[in-house]
């Protein structure tokens, strides 16, 4: 079959784009899965270049979101059968291993091996390439803004990053809710398309200091008042943005958080936290029933999975690049 793989980490150009890797035998429990589409994450480019402490088994075909079609099943297999329409949920939750498309092969491949438990029936209504933008990015989302966050109606959510995939549907996430949305990019193109998608407040912070646009516009929190500044940040990139998200919150304001693009390890300063009373919430992944919300949403037409462009497997390495450019508005979906 034909697969993008990576056989050592590496850095940009380090994916091999093969045509006769050896086509995936399923055990009992599994069933073999034609991909159809295929998104990228964050996560597969800490992927292809090594994470410290996670040793991924080489050689590696990487894609943790995608959707396809069953071509073949396990003899153990009962509730699936060939031509169902399925969505990959790649997280592990029935014997706590790793990750599809890290510590198992994954969508990048026309053909991928999946565990029976890891399915999820895909509607008919819903395409396989706005169903593979669903788990990782959407389902964090989701989590962090509904399930931790509880955002409602009327508060002020500041969204850094918007323009990715987790950010774009937070904006939409907090549209829905009834929230007053400010979404921060570097790119006034990118704002352009944020604004479409329900932005109130577009900040350039490429062109403006995060705390001194947030003040001037919101005015600037004081400990003893519950309406200056902001009432949400969402911040996943971490970093030099950490200290002024706590800045920009009022009294009892909530910073959620799902991850740390920019840096893991940023400058603390905890007289924040505890003399405005902040609520720092973090949010990991997603679950099963985010998924089958998801999913509603999409069909329903409240929701739509933001995709950027489509790339086919030989063109792996350029969607990687593009990804690790930040030059991506949404996602990336790779087509086998």
């Amino acid at each position: 079959m034909k697969a993008a793989v990576i056989h050592e980490h590496g850095g940009a150009g380090s994916i091999k784009f093969e045509t006769n890797f050896p086509d995936p035998q399923p055990g009992p429990d599994d069933v073999i899965v034609r991909v159809r589409a295929t998104s990228l994450n964050y996560h597969d480019l800490f992927t292809r270049r090594g994470m410290p402490g996670i040793k991924v088994p080489m050689p590696c075909i990487m894609g943790i979101d995608f959707a396809g079609d069953i071509v073949e099943t396990g003899s153990a297999v009962k509730q699936w059968k060939t031509g169902d329409r399925v969505l990959i949920d790649p997280m592990d939750r029935v014997n706590n291993g790793g990750l599809i498309g890290e510590m198992s092969h994954g969508g990048l491949a026309e053909l991928c091996k999946v565990p029976a438990h890891h399915l999820v029936a895909l509607p008919q209504d819903i395409s396989y390439e706005d169903a593979a933008c669903l788990p990782v990015a959407y389902g964090t989302a989701l989590r962090m803004m509904y399930t931790i966050g509880r955002v409602k109606a009327g508060e002020k959510v500041l969204i850094l990053g918007a323009s990715g995939g987790v950010g774009s549907c937070c904006v939409q996430l907090a549209k829905l809710a009834g929230c007053e949305v400010i979404a921060c990019s570097s790119s006034a193109s990118k704002l352009e398309r944020l604004h479409a998608l329900g932005a109130d407040h577009l900040l350039d912070y490429s062109k403006h200091k995060l705390t001194d646009w947030v003040f001037g516009k919101f005015g600037k929190p004081h400990r003893r008042q519950f309406t200056q500044g902001v009432d949400v940040v969402v911040n996943f990139t971490g970093g030099d943005t950490w200290v002024p998200s706590l800045r920009i919150l009022h009294r009892q304001g909530k910073l959620l958080t799902c991850g740390a693009t920019a840096g893991f390890d940023p400058k603390e300063d905890i007289r924040y936290i505890w003399t405005y009373e902040l609520q720092v919430l973090g949010s990991n992944g997603w679950m099963r029933e985010d998924i089958e919300q998801l999913f509603e949403l999409v069909r329903s037409g409240k929701l739509k999975p933001v995709i950027d462009r489509t790339f086919t497997l030989a063109e792996a390495n350029a969607a990687f690049e593009l990804l690790e450019q930040r030059a991506v508005f949404g996602k990336v979906v790779v087509l086998p």
